[in-house]
This record gives C-alpha cells, structure tokens and sequence, in this order.
C-alpha cells in the first residue's frame, strides 16, 4: 500500500483482502469483516451496504478498519492483470496478490490446528482467553488433541468434505469454569459428521445445526 507516494505500514500482525462471491464483496481489514453488495462496471467499485462483524479491536486495528472501509466507500478504480488486482484512489493506491499464490491452502492430514473461536447457531462466535490451547491433529484415521483441559483420541473418516469422528476418548481431569465451557464447546463438534473447508491456514468445522469450530494452523 501506498498513500501520497509513501509506503502504509499494515497494523501488527495483519492483512488487508477482498473476497468476491455472488455478487459481494468481503473485505478482511485486520479488525472486523466488512462489505456488501459490489459493482465493477465502468472501471470501479461500487459498494451498495457496508456492514460487517462488531468485534472490538485494539486502536492499530481499528483505525484500519476505518481506513479500509473509507477507500471502499470512495468507489475505488480497479485493474485486474493475472494475479494482481491493484486499487486506486487519487494518491493512494493498493495492490493486492491472489490468496492462493501467497498463501497456498494447508492440508487437512498431518497439521496441527488450535482453536480460534467457536461458533453457535450458525452465526454467533465467541473466544475465551487461552483458546488456542485447545488443538487437534488428524493423521490418517486418527485424531488427537487437547480440549483445553483434557487430552483425547479417537477416530475419524474422511468423505470428500466431510468428517466423521467416532470412538473418542480421553482423560478425566474435572473441568470448570472456562475450561469446562471450552471443553464442551469442543467435544459436541467432534461427535458424529461435520463438514470442513480450509481456506490458507484456516480450518473450519460445521455440523448440521450450524455449530462448529473455526481453527488456525500454527
């Protein structure tokens, strides 16, 4: 990014993405996940609402997300050529490279994924603090993790998108308080059939109902 013919330092620790599907688009600011429907005729972006998550964020952050969300609103021009897709408005000017070129999708089997949050009813997310203690790996038929209290292991298939875990067992340490949520939050989503996708380092599990767990590889 450059901004009246300097370089704009990203706020710590994160990046700035447009995501183009059915006719939206989604804009990844550091912060919150903002976006709406989208226009690209005539050589700009045209974006109807702006709406997105609320998830409070430190200042760095926020003040990125405010950045981010003014240059969309300002209908930028865009150029597309191969994988580069480059933003314009008046001295600032962003480029931007397919997610797949610089950052190639994990694989399922082998990788060690920690919790980020957990997902209720489909569109409710929450995090405790500590999380990412809670992992898992699948290595072939099996998995094995840690609930954030207790250890487990147990079976799992692999059908196209789909996973189905069975005979899980672990140990026997009391949980309470946050530990307890996390761990019960953790264990209904490894019970019978969920349907996963990754995206970069991101792993996403959900069952029928809309619950799930969105893990990170680290």
């Amino acid at each position: 990014m450059t901004e009246d013919g300097k370089p704009k330092e990203l706020a710590p620790k994160t990046r700035i993405g447009l995501r183009f599907a059915d006719g939206n688009v989604h804009a990844e600011t550091g912060c919150n996940e903002v976006g709406g429907e989208v226009s690209t005729a005539g050589g700009k972006l045209t974006i109807d609402v702006l709406g997105g998550t609320e998830m409070g964020c430190d200042t760095p952050r926020q003040e990125q997300q405010y950045w981010v969300e003014q240059l969309l609103k300002d209908r930028p021009t865009w150029k597309l050529d191969a994988d580069t897709l480059t933003l314009t408005r008046g001295t600032t000017t962003v480029v931007l490279k397919d997610r797949k070129v610089v950052q190639p999708d994990k694989v399922l089997d082998g990788t060690r994924w920690s919790l980020e949050t957990v997902v209720e009813g489909g569109d409710t997310e929450w995090h405790l603090v500590g999380s990412e203690k809670a992992h898992l790996t699948i290595s072939g038929e099996r998995i094995t993790g840690f609930t954030g209290c207790n250890d487990f292991q147990g079976v799992v298939a692999t059908t196209g998108n789909q996973l189905t875990f069975s005979d899980l067992v672990s140990t026997q340490k009391a949980c309470a308080g946050d530990d307890g949520k996390l761990e019960k939050a953790f264990v209904t989503t490894l019970k019978g059939q969920v349907t996963y996708t990754i995206e970069a380092n991101r792993l996403q599990l959900r069952a029928a109902d809309g619950n799930g767990l969105d893990l990170t590889a680290r």
